[in-house]
C-alpha cells in the first residue's frame, strides 16, 4: 500500500528503528483501528498495534495489516518493555502528539527523533476510498442545508437551528457533527468562528451557517449564509463580493499553486471592493479524518497543491456591529483544477 511505502521512506530517511504512532487520528489512518486507546510500532520489516484487552478482537479485525500486541501494564510502560524487547534504540515520535511526560520518559531508553507533521504529510493525498467517505459527509452537509432552510424562521434561537441541523444529519447517516456548529445570525455574523447562542434570529438578519459531519471518520465542512424576511442592500452587496471571490478560485485554483498563490486569487477580488481589511482568516485549509488539516490556504503558505488534496474554500466578509458573510464549498484538487464535492445552492436565499 502507498501509504506503509511512504512511513518506510520516513524510517529509512530518518534511518529509524521504530516509528512510534500515538495519535488517535494517524493511528487510525495507518491501522483502520478505532478503537480509543493504543498506539502503533512500525519498524522496517514488522507493524505492531498495541491497546488493552477491551480491543483485542476488535484490534485483530480492524488493523489486519498490524500484529497485535497486548498491553500488559499502562500504555506508556508497556510500549516501553516491548520496544526494549525488540532491541530499538532509536524511535521517531509525533512531536505534536507526544507530551512533556511521555516524552520524558521515551527519552530515558531510547534514542528520540520528533517527527512534527510527517505522518500528517502522508495523509495529505487521498485515497479513492476515502475520497467516497467524505463525498457521503458532504453529500449529507448538502441536504441538511436545503432542510434547514425549510426549518427555519424569525422568532427561533441559533441554538433551535443549531440543534435541529445537527439531528437532521444525524439522521441521514452521519456520526455526529464534524466541529462545534456555528451559527451566527445579525451582527453576530461579524463573528467569524460565533458558535450558536441563544440570540433570537430576527426579520431582516443575515444567518451564516458553518457546520459538518462526520461519516465513518471522515469530515465535511460547508457554509452558507442566507437572509430572514428581507437583507439590506449593503449587505446583499458584501454577499455579492464574497460569491464573486469563491467563484473566481473554485474557477482558478490549479494543483501547482502554493497555499499563497489561492488565497491571494480570493484576496484580490475582496479588496478590489474595498473590503481587504474585513476579510481576516485564510481562504481554506485542508480536511479528512479531521476537519482542519494539511494543507492551509494562507498567505504564509509555501506547500503546492497536488492531485488528491482535499481542501476548502472559504472566503468571507465581516463588518463589526452590522454582520457578516461566508460561503464555503468542499472540493478536490485535480489535474486539471478543483472539482467540487460540496452543490447546495449558492444563491442568496431568503427564508
Amino acid at each position: 500500500m502507498i501509504k506503509f511505502d511512504k512511513v518506510q521512506q520516513l524510517i529509512e530517511r530518518e534511518n529509524l528503528d521504530a516509528l512510534l504512532v500515538m495519535s488517535s487520528y494517524n493511528r487510525r489512518y495507518l491501522s483502520n483501528f478505532t478503537g480509543s486507546s493504543g498506539a502503533l510500532i512500525i519498524t522496517k520489516d514488522s507493524r505492531f498495534l498495541m491497546s488493552d484487552f477491551r480491543y483485542k478482537a476488535q484490534g485483530a479485525e480492524q488493523a489486519e495489516d498490524f500484529q497485535f500486541v497486548l498491553q500488559d501494564k499502562g500504555l506508556l510502560d508497556s510500549i516501553i518493555s516491548f520496544m526494549k524487547s525488540k532491541n530499538i534504540k532509536r524511535i521517531g515520535f509525533e512531536g505534536e502528539h507526544v507530551n512533556y511526560n511521555t516524552y520524558s520518559k521515551i527519552k530515558k531508553d531510547f534514542e528520540t527523533v520528533p517527527l512534527t507533521g510527517e505522518v500528517e504529510k502522508i495523509r495529505l493525498i487521498k485515497t479513492d476510498e476515502e475520497i467516497g467517505l467524505i463525498q457521503k459527509a458532504c453529500e449529507i452537509a448538502d441536504q441538511s442545508y436545503e432542510y434547514i432552510l425549510t426549518y427555519v424562521k424569525a422568532g427561533m434561537t441559533e441554538m433551535e437551528v443549531k440543534n435541529e441541523l445537527e439531528a437532521h444529519m444525524t439522521k441521514l447517516g452521519a456520526s455526529g457533527p464534524s466541529f462545534d456548529t456555528i451559527v451566527a445570525s445579525g451582527h453576530r455574523g461579524a463573528l467569524p468562528h460565533g458558535v450558536a447562542s441563544d440570540k433570537v434570529i430576527e426579520s431582516g438578519d443575515m444567518v451564516t451557517l458553518d457546520f459538518g459531519a462526520y461519516y465513518k471518520g471522515y469530515a465535511s465542512d460547508i457554509t452558507r449564509t442566507f437572509g430572514v424576511g428581507s437583507v439590506s442592500e449593503e449587505m446583499e452587496n458584501i454577499y455579492n463580493v464574497v460569491l464573486e471571490a469563491q467563484m473566481k478560485s473554485l474557477d482558478d485554483i490549479k494543483s501547482g499553486m502554493t497555499g499563497q498563490e489561492a488565497d491571494s486569487i480570493a484576496r484580490d477580488v475582496i479588496s478590489g471592493h474595498g473590503f481587504g481589511e474585513n476579510f481576516g482568516h485564510s481562504l481554506g485549509h485542508g480536511f479528512g479524518l479531521e476537519v482542519h488539516e494539511l494543507p492551509g490556504l494562507a498567505q504564509k503558505s509555501t506547500m503546492i497543491l497536488e492531485p488528491g488534496m482535499c481542501i476548502t474554500i472559504e472566503p468571507g466578509i465581516y463588518v463589526d456591529d452590522l454582520g457578516g458573510v461566508r460561503i464555503e464549498d468542499d472540493t478536490i484538487v485535480t489535474e486539471t483544477g478543483l472539482k467540487k464535492l460540496t452543490h447546495s445552492s449558492k444563491k442568496l436565499f431568503i427564508v
